[in-house]
């Protein structure tokens, strides 16, 4: 079959502010704010931001609240699409109450893995994000199923691509807006997300981990067959607090720097993003995992010295 050529734009989600934060020690709210605000600047139009769920489980996403009311005496672009994570109808009433403009919902493709993480089975998860979705429809706000463990699972190894499609046309069907299929652990290779895409299509959003270093290839094969939605982290930050070992995602700098050299518009811009990293790197106390911040990207004259 045919490959599609390479999408001409792609529209980034950044998810730092979430799934980046969400394994460091907490930050305050203002502070997130600020990043959030900061990241806005760089032509980003898509922010997952907070997180609605039990700050006891989640300690680092306490007061999303906040961090909102906040941003809203910052201000951001008319035209940025704020996101929140919610677990339950119990987080997506609380966020409804709030002026986000997308829910994301997570649904795992491997039962062990949502028993761990929302505490559901998957059929009891089908029926929260059908709930949660007609509550959203009410309000006029999209709701995008992130589906968990797509490539594979800790738990139970390899998911089928036949079962992963399933699950994202049960949720099309739940009312979900849109799909994106998460790494969620950095299980995939080039041949799983091909055979997951050759089963799902490609209009679904993906979510890449970088556990085994293999996260921007996954993502340059998904472009190869035509998506053109992506999760990535500023600075690579992220990981799963239900799975051992579960490393950042893809970072966005590095996604970017991709997209440039493939001539794809993201509407990024990298210089500011870069410095953005160091304002994420002094709010969480350590360095981020990008090489990027650290040499810049090929192109920029930051290059190594002539070591020969």
């Amino acid at each position: 079959m045919r490959k599609p050529a390479l999408p001409q734009t792609v529209r980034l989600r950044e998810v730092g502010p979430r799934d980046g934060l969400q394994v460091e020690q907490p930050v305050p709210p203002e502070v997130r704010a600020r990043l959030i605000s900061s990241l806005a600047s760089t032509g980003l139009r898509s922010i997952e931001a907070v997180s609605f769920v039990s700050p006891k489980a989640v300690p680092s996403m306490a007061e999303p609240e906040r961090v909102l009311q906040e941003l809203g005496r910052l201000g951001l672009p008319a035209e940025l699409t704020l996101s929140a994570l919610v677990p339950n109808r119990r987080g997506a009433e609380m966020a409804l109450g709030t002026d986000i403009s997308e829910l994301t919902v997570t649904i795992s493709a491997s039962e062990e893995y949502n028993r761990r993480n929302v505490r559901m089975s998957v059929a009891e998860s089908v029926d929260e994000v059908r709930l949660i979705c007609e509550m959203a429809r009410r309000e006029d706000v999209p709701v995008d199923a992130v589906v968990s463990c797509a490539f594979g699972s800790p738990y139970e190894g390899r998911i089928a691509p036949e079962a992963v499609s399933e699950l994202a046309e049960v949720v099309r069907a739940a009312g979900a807006s849109g799909v994106t299929l998460a790494d969620t652990t950095g299980m995939a290779t080039p041949s799983s997300v091909a055979a997951v895409l050759e089963t799902t299509g490609r209009d679904v959003g993906l979510h890449v981990h970088e556990t085994r270093g293999t996260g921007l290839l996954n993502l340059y094969c998904a472009l190869q067959a035509g998506v053109s939605r992506f999760d990535t982290s500023v600075g690579g930050l992220g990981g799963s607090p239900f799975a051992k070992g579960a490393a950042g995602n893809v970072a966005t700098e590095e996604v970017v720097a991709l997209l440039e050299d493939l001539c794809i518009d993201s509407g990024v811009d990298l210089e500011k993003l870069l410095v953005v990293s160091g304002e994420f790197e002094q709010a969480i106390g350590h360095p981020v995992r990008s090489p990027l911040v650290r040499v810049g990207p090929a192109n920029s004259g930051h290059g190594f010295p002539d070591s020969r």
